[in-house]
């Protein structure tokens, strides 16, 4: 059989743009060392119960590190396994003299190490996405303040509908990005958390004192503590998959409205700019927007990817199936997408090109209408709104087809039907109607100020229980 550790099928998304943190999270590297940062806890914590000497937990900690370990024989031996743990656990036994080689991931079993080991990853990889997030909130914060008063074309169903303002527009992002800061947070304890329940989930061959080792090995690994097992209880595993897959699509919606607007019609909202970014190899004139572009693909893929976590939650009994190896391969993924949206995100928000004269101008698009809810307020106080609406549609017809404007069309409407002194002198124009835009602003950019900071530590994988 050809060896195929390490390789992995060529991702043109990826390799354009994959973040490079998360990547290293959850390298083949890292995954290694996390498996081999929870045998060293383990140890730790069962010398300090008593379960084994700590001159042996000692050895087993000194014993427990890369360098012991040959990555393809450990790959060769998991091929046959199944699994890479016996292998890994051989590697360290190896490594030892007899007497503390025989208390190696004593009592353990394998997810309890793939487990807790995935736990550190997931920890370090909700970290690294809250300090992302964090990043990405700040430079769009700073977005809604410069454009709170700037005012443009609020669209529903892709047209005009009434004015607001730009930083209207990005502060229901930014309360977006608010809340999913708040759900990375209230996550963490249900992600982070240890398992060490043995071979059926009860702890049997740990020993009378698994609870206390349990305890203990979740401090020195920084993960939270449990008595229930959850090696078959998937919940917060598919939950942290929702959650990159979440705020990857958070991050599309942005990404949509920027490749929207930023149409040759529209014309309003463009990418950064630098020679041949985003240029096309036949059409000189092309700026395309590609780090939009790439992060409606991600949450597309990440979407995808999604769907599978609801199988994996169906493991059943003790033990899964087959649906502990969908995770292998679709939680990785999940976290390399949702750290490469923020990244791609960022670019385009710190780059943002804005065209505030555009977007003043495009109100004037369509003889102006997006001012028909506004006209029709301002006669639905002395007329009614039922018999104001009947009027202004009727202006808003005739704009249409003659060509003419609604501010000129309207006073003729309404003096036929006896109503031109209703109409306010002058009429209400796009800057009297933006209702609470720049309120919504700037409660967006407090609230966002309020969430704070995703409280992980990032203790390298090599020093924990070292």
């Amino acid at each position: 059989m050809t060896p195929t550790a390490g390789r992995s099928p060529f991702s043109l998304l990826v390799h354009l743009a994959g973040d490079g943190e998360q990547l290293e999270i959850f390298s083949e590297q890292s995954s290694i060392e996390a498996w081999l940062a929870a045998e060293r806890a383990l140890a730790r914590a069962q010398a300090e119960h008593g379960v084994i000497t700590r001159d042996d937990a000692d050895a087993i900690v000194a014993a427990a590190r890369p360098g012991n370990v040959d990555a393809a024989a450990l790959w060769t031996s998991a091929r046959t396994v199944g699994y890479p743990i016996l292998g890994l656990v051989r590697a360290i036994s190896a490594a030892l003299p007899p007497g503390p080689d025989g208390r190696v991931h004593y009592g353990a079993t394998t997810q309890d190490i793939m487990d807790t080991g995935l736990a550190l990853q997931m920890a370090r990889s909700l970290a690294a996405l809250d300090r992302a997030l964090g990043r990405l909130g700040d430079a769009l914060a700073a977005r809604v303040t410069e454009h709170a008063t700037t005012v443009m074309a609020a669209r529903t169903h892709a047209q005009q509908a009434v004015p607001t303002t730009f930083g209207a527009t990005l502060g229901s992002l930014l309360a977006q990005f608010a809340r999913q800061r708040e759900r990375l947070a209230q996550a963490a304890p249900r992600i982070a958390l240890v398992s060490l329940f043995g071979a059926g989930g009860t702890a049997a061959a740990l020993g009378p004192r698994s609870a206390q080792v349990r305890a203990t090995m979740a401090g020195l690994l920084g993960l939270h503590h449990t008595d229930v097992p959850w090696h078959v209880d998937r919940d917060g595993v598919a939950e942290f998959g929702w959650l990159c897959t979440t705020l990857t699509a958070t991050c599309a919606k942005l990404a949509r409205n920027v490749v929207d607007l930023s149409r040759t019609e529209i014309g309003e909202v463009f990418e950064p700019y630098e020679t041949h970014r985003g240029a096309s190899s036949t059409m000189p004139q092309k700026v395309n927007p590609i780090s939009s572009e790439i992060v409606i693909g991600l949450a597309g893929t990440a979407g995808a990817l999604a769907s599978s976590l609801a199988r994996v939650q169906e493991a059943g009994h003790e033990r899964a199936a087959g649906e502990w190896q969908i995770e292998w391969q679709v939680v990785p993924q999940l976290a390399v997408l949702a750290g490469t949206a923020l990244a791609e995100t960022l670019v385009v928000v710190e780059g943002m090109r804005v065209d505030a004269e555009r977007m003043r101008a495009n109100l004037e698009q369509d003889g102006g209408l997006v001012m028909a809810e506004a006209q029709m307020i301002s006669l639905a106080a002395a007329m009614g709104r039922e018999h104001a609406h009947d009027l202004v549609y009727e202006a808003a017809a005739r704009t249409r087809t003659a060509g003419r404007t609604l501010a000129e069309v309207l006073p003729d409407v309404a003096a036929e039907k006896g109503r031109r002194d209703l109409l306010p002198d002058p009429l209400v124009t796009a800057d009297d109607y933006v209702g609470e835009a720049a309120r919504i602003a700037d409660a967006a950019v407090r609230g966002w100020a309020g969430v704070p900071a995703l409280a992980i530590a990032g203790t390298p994988l090599a020093e924990l229980a070292s």
